[in-house]
């Protein structure tokens, strides 16, 4: 079997209402998201998404995936897109870094490799079952009322976990926020508290030693070594999210005892191998992760369902569905969708999801 073509499509993702985190300084209105379809010389074809959030959260931005693409795509051209350890090797020697850039076509290759196998991903990555995920929500900044409101909201759609978007440099309002959604937070409930790198090292000392709250706090600084000087010091475990972008990234912060769990996104890591490997990883030395996605419509979330169903549950906690921010579905009634706060990957081979062609348009690129 050998890539005979990879085509390309742009689309926009809009928000159903603007999005804001990181203390409000980061506010997001649409997604821009690249679709991927990798076509093989034996007619069985596989599907992929990138789609970062937005430009100013991460250094990726949705041109960014369709300029490496062109990069890329003519590298895969002819070689079998079933040796995903080869493509990958392939893809770093082309374009050296730039992981998001490659996720889309890791995560097609695997969609292929799953038809080819006649079997569905959750099973290649290592499950023995479609075991149900569950879900958290994801509430925006806003004062401490809002946010309550917002947890109450999620709650009627069946979340039980929730990740509540923190921040700033205001310690008072901070405390605040952790204080009245503890307090609001029925039995049998859990919730992290993301600060998406918003704190100095000092302010997150200040607000996290003077609240009741002892549940996860993700991401509290900009740096795994500021992450680590916070961790040392609070009682709160420390998730880190934004400051790993490769395994390296992954090991150092073990090195340095920043954390006690981390979030695992395959469109940052570069797709569902490396992915996969931090996975393992985490596995390894007891970590609890969040298997999910940056961004994008309910094919970018399917395929890391997948991945967080064969994880083991000591090591899985709850996974984000950006899909359900959306205004926009191209993959209508596909893939993991929210049913009562949990969602189970598809059985069929392969990824389970493909996109309407009448709700993506026409490609912007064809490769071969």
């Amino acid at each position: 079997m050998k890539i005979s073509r990879i085509s390309v499509w742009q689309v926009t993702l809009p928000l159903s209402v603007p999005y804001r985190l990181s203390g409000g300084r980061l506010q997001f209105d649409e997604l821009d998201s690249t679709f991927v379809r990798i076509d093989t010389d034996e007619g069985v074809c596989g599907w992929g998404e990138a789609c970062p959030w937005g430009h100013t959260y991460l250094p990726a931005h949705g041109a960014g995936v369709r300029a490496g693409l062109e990069l890329l795509a003519p590298a895969l051209l002819g070689q079998d897109p079933r040796a995903l350890d080869a493509l990958n090797r392939r893809m770093d020697a082309t374009l050296p870094g730039h992981a998001y850039a490659k996720s889309a076509l890791d995560i097609a290759c695997w969609d292929i490799l799953g038809k080819a196998a006649g079997l569905p991903l959750w099973m290649l990555l290592g499950g023995d079952l479609a075991d149900p995920v569950a879900i958290n929500s994801s509430i925006s900044t806003g004062t401490p009322e809002e946010m309550v409101t917002l947890i109450r909201q999620a709650r009627e759609k069946g979340y039980r976990t929730h990740s509540a978007k923190i921040g700033g440099s205001d310690v008072t309002l901070d405390i605040a926020r952790i204080d009245a959604i503890s307090a609001d937070l029925p039995e049998g409930e859990h919730v992290t508290y993301d600060v998406n790198r918003a704190w100095t090292p000092g302010t997150a000392l200040m607000v996290l030693n003077s609240v009741i709250s002892r549940d996860w706090v993700e991401q509290p600084c900009e740096s795994v070594e500021a992450c680590a000087h916070v961790a040392r010091r609070v009682a709160n475990p420390i998730m880190l999210d934004e400051c790993l972008h490769s395994f390296q990234d992954h090991l150092n912060a073990w090195n340095l005892g920043a954390c006690e769990g981390a979030k695992v996104k395959p469109n940052r890591l570069g797709g569902l191998t490396k992915a996969r490997q931090v996975r393992d990883f985490g596995v390894s030395v007891g970590w609890q992760m969040h298997i999910e996605d940056v961004g994008g419509s309910a094919l970018a979330d399917t395929a890391a369902i997948h991945l967080a169903s064969a994880t083991p549950k000591a090591n899985r906690l709850a996974s984000w569905l950006c899909h359900d921010h959306l205004a926009l579905d191209p993959v209508p009634q596909q893939g993991a969708r929210n049913k009562g706060g949990f969602v189970v990957p598809p059985s069929q081979p392969g990824l389970g999801v493909e996109p309407v062609a009448d709700l993506i348009g026409e490609p912007v690129a064809v490769y071969g």
